[in-house]
């Protein structure tokens, strides 16, 4: 492992070997964390997957909310696995040193796929919206080329607001502190351990979290607010209850991705003194794994489509055994 002798000696930053200590104040109940992170981690997998293979092979879901919620499920897919392997390495086996260039790798996956997933988000309410105010012009609006053209407008706009952190870390200058009191890499717990002036990466990651998923999230409450106002104007209760219901799992599934990611965010930046350091990473740590493992089953539960597919799918492969 490399680690620069003198803090006052500068470091190329492909020298530097990194170690991620886990969840300060707990490493004596690491094993213990990793059982349930393990098992959420798996079941994660499992489900996100399942339902990405439903909506692919079944015809009956090429609907455009089924669309967009696969593409929510491979973001799951992909942010769960970008952290919790190196989680569980480092509950289980110590595994704890990571170099630069995988820790600044980790940074960004976690980063670009945390952006496009709120951008899914925006998408998914904009198609409630559409669905419960024009009804009529659902299919003609959100044709496969526009929810298409959506799911690449997620990818550039991820990509455009997360390349940047790749340089803004390289250009630091770094002089030997090498301990990151987290269990994965993010922007600014490597900025941190620069010996140089970060104010430009704090800037930039304060401004793009306010001007992308900030302004996903008031997007996202217009489109609610509309949909609400159409809903109350209906008056059999019956249909409004059915309108309603259709976005229960959508409303679930933003506040469990955006709530605690945003107490992770400013914990972060503003809350050093004031939450616990173990509370924040522990708060981030299943932040990665939570959503992903109940956003399958919300849906399956609150979606009719969905659970007969997968009875049929099961009752299928129960038979062939």
């Amino acid at each position: 492992m490399k680690v620069a002798s003198s803090p006052h000696n500068h470091t190329s930053p492909q020298d530097v070997w990194y170690v991620l200590i886990g969840i300060p104040g707990l490493e004596d109940l690491h094993t213990w964390i990793a059982i349930p992170i393990c098992s959420m981690y798996i079941v994660a997998i499992i489900g996100n997957v399942l339902l990405i293979f439903l909506i692919v092979t079944e015809r009956s879901l090429h609907e455009p909310m089924y669309f967009f919620l696969s593409m929510l499920a491979l973001a799951d897919v992909l942010l769960s696995t970008a952290t919790a392997p190196k989680m569980l390495a480092i509950f289980w086996f110590h595994a704890r040193g990571i170099s630069f260039g995988s820790c600044v790798s980790q940074m960004f996956f976690i980063h670009f796929i945390f952006v496009a997933e709120s951008a899914v988000l925006l998408a998914m309410a904009f198609d409630r919206y559409v669905a419960i105010c024009y009804p009529l012009r659902y299919t003609t609006i959100l044709t496969s080329s526009v929810i298409g053209k959506i799911g690449t407008a997620a990818v550039v706009r991820s990509l455009f607001i997360c390349c940047p952190f790749i340089f803004l870390v390289y250009r630091l200058l770094y002089c030997g502190r090498n301990v990151i009191p987290h269990s994965y890499c993010e922007h600014m717990g490597i900025a941190r351990l620069a010996c140089d002036n970060i104010t430009v990466n704090i800037i930039y990651g304060l401004t793009m979290a306010l001007l992308s998923t900030g302004l996903d999230i008031i997007l996202i409450i217009i489109s609610y607010t509309m949909i609400l106002c159409t809903v109350f104007h209906i008056p059999s209760w019956a249909v409004r209850y059915k309108a309603l219901n259709t976005c229960g799992s959508h409303i679930c599934v933003i506040l469990m991705f955006y709530t605690p990611a945003f107490f992770s965010f400013f914990a972060h930046r503003f809350g050093g003194k004031t939450i616990p350091r173990h509370i924040h990473i522990l708060v981030a740590n299943l932040y990665v794994v939570v959503p992903p493992m109940l956003n399958p089953i919300i849906y399956g539960v609150k979606t009719k489509q969905i659970q007969d597919r997968v009875v049929l799918l099961f009752s299928s492969v129960t038979k062939c055994c």
